[in-house]
């Protein structure tokens, strides 16, 4: 990087003695955020109430999930059963987990997208042509017992919250894949069976404040890779959803679960529910923390649009069978793009 400030490894280092940010940091002026041109969420994203998913009020709830899947590819969730402590801990954790001296937190740093736990910073720091406003530790979670030997041992008590956060999250998970596999007209287990024995990662990002915001991004516009992400996020807005051809301002509710769609569900739905473009912001003033739960397929895994769906709707399968690993491949070697990783995957017209 140009100057000494940013000689360390993790923009949080040097991010408090600048007053200009580095130009690896700046977007062209055709894509800068534009902060002034975003709208407030309103009430845009739907909040789905899940307190009797399995009650009688299940068909509504799966109603629900059909239309925010289908119009939106975002929805947040409540009543979702996932302790408000567990919550609370997962957030404090992972704030001090970023407070600490760059000489604890770099013990994990790998600029190697495949290492299964690893701190870096912007999205793939040997693919990008652009540095963004973000540092990030991620690790892998599922089994727990598989992954938790890599997991940091400082903050003392980061692998007990985080075991018992993602063991929270992966039942929310199973019980969210269950929900929208009916909404779509499937069995409530036809989802995780195409999967395998599906995999869940686990991002903590961290934004902290930037001096010229309006030239960068904690993570520019892109799609989600997954089949679903859970995402928890602390009180400071950054998430940005593209809706109706504009940017709209997702504001956080406490104690709520914001879910997206990933590219595998869209296959899977043969485009009735489609992965959206999404971005983080940052700002001047305030850290802001985020972390996204990812549920992918077994890398084994083969995704294609689901059969039963076709026939039901008498239409071509928009999307060819692909093993799993050869999406993952190829996403991380593009690096964020505002474009669809999925046009390669399309089935042939011929």
């Amino acid at each position: 990087m140009a100057t000494s400030a940013t000689s360390k490894l993790l923009v949080s280092d040097f991010a408090s003695t600048i007053s200009h940010i580095p130009s690896s940091y700046v977007r062209p002026i055709s894509d800068r955020p534009n902060l002034s041109d975003v709208a407030s969420s309103g009430d845009s994203i739907p909040l789905i109430d899940l307190r009797d998913l399995y009650g009688p009020n299940r068909a509504a709830i799966v109603h629900q999930l059909a239309k925010a899947c289908s119009t939106y590819g975002f929805f947040q969730i409540k009543n979702h059963g996932v302790p408000d402590t567990t919550i609370e801990k997962m957030i404090t954790v992972a704030r001090e987990f970023f407070h600490q001296p760059e000489s604890e937190r770099v013990k994990h740093y790998s600029a190697d997208p495949t290492k299964t736990t690893r701190v870096s910073t912007s999205f793939n720091i040997s693919a990008d042509k652009i540095l963004n406003w973000r540092d990030f530790l991620r690790i892998h979670c599922f089994p727990i017992e598989d992954f938790i030997q890599e997991w940091p041992t400082s903050p003392v008590s980061f692998r007990e919250v985080t075991a018992e956060y993602a063991t929270s999250l992966r039942a929310l998970i199973l019980r969210l894949l269950e929900a929208i596999s009916e909404s779509l007209g499937l069995e409530r287990d036809h989802i995780s069976n195409i999967l395998g024995q599906h995999a869940q990662h686990m991002a903590f990002n961290y934004y902290p404040p930037c001096p010229e915001p309006e030239l960068t991004y904690g993570l520019p516009g892109h799609k989600d890779p997954t089949v679903i992400t859970v995402l928890l996020q602390d009180q400071v807005s950054g998430l940005q959803v593209f809706k109706d051809d504009k940017w709209v301002s997702v504001k956080p509710i406490p104690n709520t679960f914001i879910v997206n769609i990933g590219d595998q569900m869209q296959v899977i739905s043969n485009d009735k529910y489609k992965s959206v473009l999404h971005r983080a912001i940052v700002n001047t003033e305030k850290e802001r923390l985020s972390i996204p739960t990812f549920c992918f397929p077994a890398a084994e895994a083969v995704i294609s649009p689901a059969h039963e769906l076709i026939s039901k709707q008498d239409s071509l399968a928009v999307y060819r069978s692909f093993p799993f690993v050869e999406y993952w491949d190829k996403f991380w070697n593009r690096s964020l793009a505002t474009a669809s990783c999925l046009d390669a995957f399309k089935a042939s017209t011929t």
